[in-house]
């Protein structure tokens, strides 16, 4: 069974995997070293990269034919 591709490639996919990690590692570390919530910002940037890689995961798992909206 052949699967659709994503829209992001192999190198973008990766890139978008480490900034997620980074970004999500850096809220809990910001939230205890500074005494404002600018920790949300790097929480609200890993939620964003996180939906473009669950949306691209959903574009691979779609089948090569099948129509995007009906």
């Amino acid at each position: 069974m052949h699967q659709g591709s994503g829209f992001l490639t192999t190198r973008q996919r990766r890139l978008a995997w480490l900034g997620f990690l980074l970004a999500a590692a850096q809220a809990p570390v910001s939230a205890r070293l500074v005494a404002d919530s600018s920790w949300l910002f790097s929480l609200v940037v890993a939620l964003m990269v996180a939906t473009v890689i669950i949306a691209d995961d959903a574009a691979r798992r779609r089948p090569a034919g099948a129509p995007t909206s009906e």
